[in-house]
């Protein structure tokens, strides 16, 4: 059984297989009744909490049949737009890291002074608070031959990686290219400690 468009029922819950069998049952036993449907599943629920796992496992296995059936129904359904829908492509943890932006190199640099000024703020605040020193940043060529330096490790890496080789060395992180940045570049740092 499926919709208008084609696609298959959704999987029912072992709850919803509970409710169903006990409107089913009610129907039975009183065909004329009408029922109020806020008052019923409340009774449904209190009784569903007050069932043992044993009384349970029927609707359990029913919501397992019915999950079978619906991912057997969803492998071969093509939604009415013509193309099934793309599954999401899992990342291969060998693939080499993509390269960082000049911003995130400077965030990897700034962030623990920013956290260390303003201990109390949110994540977000102080990704708001590295954006607006972004923008006055007077060091950005350098971090932007970061990010150029790192981009054309990415590119070797995939070079390799698709070749079927293992890249050479992992992406710098932020930190380790500050550090081997000091070493070749002291001037830089004493322009940060104006500011």
């Amino acid at each position: 059984m499926g919709r208008n468009d084609g696609k298959p029922r959704g999987r029912m819950s072992s709850y919803a297989f509970f409710v169903q069998t006990c409107r089913e049952e009610h129907k039975k036993k009183h065909p004329n009744d009408t029922v109020v449907f806020t008052e019923f599943t409340k009774k449904c629920a209190e009784k569903w909490k007050e069932m043992t796992p044993k009384e349970k496992k029927r609707f359990e296995e029913m919501a397992e049949k019915d999950k079978s059936r619906y991912e057997r129904e969803m492998s071969s359904y093509v939604p009415v737009g013509g193309q099934p829908k793309k599954r999401k492509r899992t990342k291969d943890p060998n693939a080499p890291k993509r390269a960082l932006s000049a911003f995130f190199f400077f965030c990897g640099e700034e962030r623990p002074a920013v956290r260390a000024a303003h201990p109390g703020m949110g994540v977000a605040d102080v990704a708001k608070e590295l954006g607006r020193l972004w923008e006055k940043c007077p060091n950005k060529p350098r971090f932007e031959q970061m990010a150029q330096e790192d981009k054309a490790r990415y590119e070797r890496d995939m070079a390799i990686y698709r070749s079927g080789g293992q890249p050479a060395a992992a992406r710098p992180s932020p930190k380790k290219a500050k550090a081997e940045d000091d070493e070749e570049d002291d001037d830089d740092d004493d322009e940060e400690d104006d500011e």
